[in-house]
């Protein structure tokens, strides 16, 4: 069992994989904290390797944006399609208290410690396309690789809302 200071553990994660019916792939491997330090992990583990943004608007609005790391992601653009303005990347201490992770550890997974909803939660529509998709299961020294149908499967069974959108 890992030993963390999160709501909610990998194993907890884990463990609605296997609850739901979930395959996926398990890797462990060194902390990493950026797209750039993942490079290499990334190569090993297979799968479209993903970034997540947490953001808040002007109103104090949140969202959780996770995109393939290719996609070039304009805060601009993104506030029209929003219509929302003023986006900017949210703190660590309002990551913490809203997704229950820490920088480098954000996933779409960290939705399930949203219950109340307040994230707005946006997938892209290339990375959904792939065949195989990575995140950090709330923890940067691991990463999975499920299908993006899985993705869909675990945010149907944790109730929570998601948008998919064409960056």
């Amino acid at each position: 069992m890992t030993k963390i200071d999160l709501p909610t553990t990998p194993e907890h994660i884990f463990q609605i994989f296997k609850d739901i019916s979930i395959s996926y792939k398990l890797y462990h491997h060194e902390a990493v904290f950026t797209v750039k330090e993942a490079e290499a992990i990334d190569r090993k583990v297979g799968g479209t390797p993903c970034r997540n943004l947490f953001l808040r608007d002007k109103k104090k609005k949140m969202f959780l944006v996770t995109a393939q790391n290719e996609t070039r992601i304009d805060l601009k653009n993104l506030e029209k399609h929003l219509a929302c303005k003023r986006l900017s990347f949210g703190s660590p201490e309002r990551l913490f208290t809203h997704l229950g992770v820490h920088p480098g550890s954000v996933c779409p997974f960290s939705v399930i410690n949203d219950p109340q909803h307040e994230i707005r939660t946006l997938l892209e529509k290339n990375m959904m396309n792939q065949p195989f998709v990575a995140y950090h299961p709330l923890l940067n020294t691991m990463t999975v690789t499920l299908t993006p149908q899985s993705l869909i499967k675990f945010f149907e069974h944790i109730d929570h809302p998601y948008e998919i959108i064409d960056l």
